[in-house]
């Protein structure tokens, strides 16, 4: 096991990170901007180390100075968290040339399903089913209006790289097909450096269901069960939940079954998740993969009782996995909201400021993530994520309940924030009957 790793993070992430580090008995390193300098996460670690101004690309970004800070400070093992530098595989092969353990997937592992097109053509081969659409990029518009025309309107132009809903348009007709691949091939080239966009059948009332998935070095694959994550906002999560109302038995092992053919195709290692959409007709179809571990992780923690994050760090200091899927039962139901530092009567702008007043919730089978305090300075270089808060109940209603009365518990002052949107949510007739799709929000809430 290692004797300390760096989390080149921030937030609640990287306070995440540290936290099943010191359960292993591990020292953390925490990397911090300029404009990070007090934050929680630099206090919680048992070291720090500066890297750089407050903008993201001259310090948390910055592949030269976390490396320096890693070896600088004797660190073995690099935890990059979610966001940031997760997911690029340049960084994690640099790592490896440094002798530095990548805590996450294989450089190659995290560039085939960086490319969502070839990723799509990686899972139609291993025999996942995919939405309808291109097996690769489009070339040119002849080729998008011939293939959006087979599949029929409305389709999604996509871009390959990247992700977070940029790159992304919905078409409706022919006439607006044109418009569609040039502003998403700009907006992906601008937001990813790549322009190249790839066409599939837009789904109006999909839900948004991902499998999370253990894999380790000696060919163990391991799903623990699946998370909801329809409610979303310009396709960002706002609110998950795990189990999903929409699964059968049946039909979890079935997608269980394809996010390990998933897994296995790309040689995986580590905590991934699949995400597929789920159609009104029980049809599912894999959307792409995310190859780090998710800011929802912590609904399938309280659901399973395994903590993913160790397991991440035992799969990369060479251990196997300390479960086996005989070991995974589902018990009860957890919901999970983002709190953000937005202003959702103001079109969700972000609230960069002070915070004054900081009070958790707390009492049985709550769990609050979180990098902030009173004092903490919201910054607007990042992202907006104050915390996340997750309940547990032995029923989905129980777990809406509670999620109530926490919410009612959490007091914050000197920023806006989310907490009044999940309130409404809580209270929603729709919502707590489970009758929930992608574009429930837009659908329900103003400026959503």
């Amino acid at each position: 096991m290692f004797n300390k790793i760096l989390v080149a993070n921030r937030g609640e992430i990287a306070i995440r990170v540290m936290r099943a580090a010191r359960e292993l008995g591990i020292k953390t390193v925490a990397v911090y901007s300029d404009a990070d300098k007090e934050a929680t996460h630099v206090k919680y670690a048992d070291e720090a180390f500066p890297i750089g101004p407050a903008p993201s690309n001259l310090s948390y970004l910055h592949i030269p100075n976390i490396i320096n800070a890693a070896v600088q400070t004797g660190a073995e093992a690099i935890h990059p968290g979610y966001g940031f530098l997760s997911e690029n595989h340049h960084f994690a092969a640099v790592c490896q040339t440094w002798g530095i353990k990548f805590i996450g997937p294989p450089a190659d592992a995290i560039e085939k399903m960086g490319i969502k097109a070839q990723a799509r053509q990686m899972m139609m081969e291993a025999g996942v089913p995919v939405v309808p659409g291109t097996a690769g990029t489009v070339e040119n518009i002849d080729e998008a209006k011939r293939i959006a025309e087979e599949i029929g309107y409305p389709v999604m132009v996509k871009a390959s790289f990247g992700g977070g809903g940029r790159g992304i348009r919905v078409v409706e007709s022919p006439n607006e097909l044109e418009e569609a691949l040039e502003r998403a091939s700009r907006e992906a080239k601008s937001a990813f450096g790549q322009g190249d966009v790839y066409i599939e059948k837009y789904l109006r009332q999909p839900r948004h269901i991902e499998i999370q998935v253990l894999a380790d070095n000696y060919g163990h694959v391991v799903t623990l069960g699946e998370r909801e994550s329809s409610l979303q906002r310009r396709r960002q999560k706002v609110l998950e939940e795990a189990p999903s109302v929409a699964m059968t038995p049946e039909l979890r092992a079935k997608m269980s079954e394809a996010a390990v053919r998933a897994a296995q195709a790309v040689n995986y290692t580590s905590a991934g998740t699949l995400e597929f959409l789920l159609d009104e007709n029980g049809h599912f179809y894999f959307m792409e993969m995310n190859t780090r571990v998710q800011v929802e992780h912590a609904c399938t923690e309280m659901i399973t009782g395994i903590d993913i994050v160790k397991e991440q760090i035992r799969v990369a200091a060479g251990l196997p996995l300390s479960i086996t899927q005989d070991d995974v039962e589902l018990r009860g139901w957890a919901i999970e909201c983002r709190i953000n530092a937005e202003d959702p009567a103001n079109q969700f702008r972000p609230s960069p400021g002070k915070v004054t007043v900081w009070q958790e919730p707390g009492g049985p089978w709550v769990r609050v993530d979180s990098g902030a305090e009173p004092g903490y300075q919201v910054q607007p270089f990042y992202d907006s994520l104050l915390a996340k808060i997750v309940t547990w109940g032995r029923t989905r209603d129980e777990a809406i309940e509670r999620m109530r009365r926490a919410l009612s518990e959490f007091h914050i002052e000197g920023v806006k924030t989310t907490l009044d949107l999940h309130k409404q949510l809580m209270n929603d007739e729709e919502f707590c009957a489970g009758r929930i799709h992608t574009n429930f929000l837009a659908e329900r809430i103003k400026g959503a």
